[in-house]
């Protein structure tokens, strides 16, 4: 049995969550009762940390507590990092759990534009009618902006039909 203390806490967990482990982060939570957003030597929570992919750990971190809103020195939260990354099932999960899309980061950009900009069109679809789609970054661009810029025409025409039926 090893005994966790302070920044090895958060370092074994964070660690854990990096390669997709759940075993091992649910064993940390539950033997060690290690707090969710315990940092790393980093500054990071294993939510801030986790294989993105990995939805079975962004569960077990978020059943035990995980902060879904928790923003990293730039103001990026997991929901910009899942939706940077295209993965749906996360992003799903951190909302299921109360993890708000409409938090900007440092930049002034919301998760949805992050999606457009790396083209994860699935995301972009799931994101836009629980965004605040008027939301300007630091540059002036709401989403619709970033998906011109993007040469993004899909997503264009989704983002104009979603604002002309919330404008009604």
């Amino acid at each position: 049995m090893m005994v966790l203390d302070g920044f090895g806490c958060g370092k074994s967990l964070s660690a854990a969550a990096a390669q997709g482990n759940v075993a091992a982060v649910r064993r940390i939570l539950q033997d060690h009762l290690v707090e969710p957003d315990t940092l790393n030597e980093f500054g990071k929570t294993a939510l801030q940390v986790m294989m993105m992919g990995s939805t079975s750990v962004a569960c077990v971190l978020l059943d035990h507590g995980a902060d879904p809103n928790v923003q990293d020195r730039c103001g990026v939260t997991p929901a910009h990092d899942a939706a940077r990354t295209g993965f749906l099932d996360t992003v799903r999960v951190l909302v299921d759990y109360g993890a708000s899309v409409n938090v900007p980061d440092h930049s002034g950009a919301l998760p949805i534009h992050i999606a457009i900009r790396e083209g994860n069109w699935d995301v972009v679809e799931y994101l836009a009618p629980l965004s605040n789609l008027g939301h300007q970054d630091n540059q002036g661009a709401n989403a619709l902006d970033v998906a011109r810029d993007a040469c993004a025409l899909e997503m264009v025409e989704l983002l104009e039909r979603l604002m002309a039926s919330s404008s009604n």
